[in-house]
């Protein structure tokens, strides 16, 4: 899936290598809150949408699966 395949590519290039769907990002410290937004940005170019990040927290980007879960909720086509 589209959304899913481009969580993976994005969630790559921050860590510097492959990710697993459910593995840990923040918590295992592989990326911080500062690079969250750094991957917000990434992810709102490849799908081309705009993420509301008033409904956003650090932890809606813990794993693959959650950042597919998220752009699913928060998700706005430009």
């Amino acid at each position: 899936d589209k959304i899913r395949d481009a969580a993976r590519v994005v969630a790559g290039e921050m860590v510097g290598g492959p990710v697993g769907d459910d593995e840990s990002l923040i918590m295992s410290g592989r990326i911080d809150s500062l690079s969250v937004l750094k991957l917000i940005g990434k992810l709102e170019n490849r799908l081309n949408i705009t993420l509301l990040t008033d409904r956003l927290q650090p932890d809606d980007f813990e794993t693959v699966d959650v950042i597919v879960e998220t752009v699913q909720r928060a998700g706005v086509e430009k």
